[in-house]
C-alpha cells in the first residue's frame, strides 16, 4: 500500500532541511578549498591565522587587546597568545602594556608585519580575482549579501553561546 503524502508543513520542513544541508556543505568545501589556496600562496612561514590577525591589523589601523583579536576571530585567549607570539617572534607585530593598566597589553602591526600582509595579498589576490572573473562580477554581488548575513547570523549565535 503507498505511503500517504506528507502533510505540506513537513514537506516543506524536508525541503527546508534539504536546503540548509546543502548550503553549509557548500559553504564549508569552500573554506576548505579557498583555506588551502590561500595557505599554498601565502609566503613561507606564514599561516593563515598569522595572515588574519595582520590583515585586521592593517585594516582598523589601531591598536588592539589579545582578547578583543581572540574574540574578534572566536579563538580562545590562549590560542590567540600563541598567535601573536608567532607574529611577534617574527617581527610583524609590536605589543607593548597598557600604561594605564600594566595587566593589559596592546597589538599593533609593525612595517613589516605590513610589508608581510601586502605580500600575501599580492600572492592570492589574482588567484581569487580569477575565481570571481570566472563565475561572473555580478552573480558574486548577488551572493555576497546572502553569505554577509549568514556570516552575521552565524557569528551572533557563536556570541550567545
Amino acid at each position: 500500500m503507498p505511503m500517504p503524502p506528507l502533510a505540506p508543513a513537513v514537506e516543506k520542513d524536508q525541503t527546508n532541511d534539504r536546503l540548509a544541508a546543502s548550503l553549509f556543505a557548500e559553504v564549508l568545501i569552500a573554506d576548505q578549498l579557498s583555506r588551502n589556496l590561500i595557505s599554498r600562496a601565502l609566503p613561507r612561514g606564514m599561516q593563515i591565522s598569522h595572515f588574519s590577525v595582520l590583515n585586521l591589523l592593517a585594516h582598523v589601523g589601531e591598536e588592539r587587546t589579545p582578547a578583543q583579536l581572540a574574540e574578534a576571530f572566536h579563538v580562545t585567549r590562549g590560542a590567540m597568545t600563541n598567535t601573536l607570539s608567532r607574529l611577534e617572534w617574527a617581527g610583524h607585530i609590536h605589543i607593548r602594556p597598557d600604561w594605564d593598566d600594566a595587566r593589559r597589553k596592546f597589538v599593533a602591526i609593525s612595517p613589516a608585519g605590513r610589508a608581510a600582509r601586502d605580500a600575501a595579498i599580492a600572492a592570492f589576490m589574482p588567484l581569487i580575482a580569477e575565481v570571481v572573473r570566472d563565475i561572473g562580477p555580478e552573480r558574486v554581488r548577488v551572493a555576497l549579501p546572502v553569505l554577509r548575513e549568514l556570516r552575521l547570523r552565524l557569528g551572533g549565535a557563536i556570541s550567545d553561546e
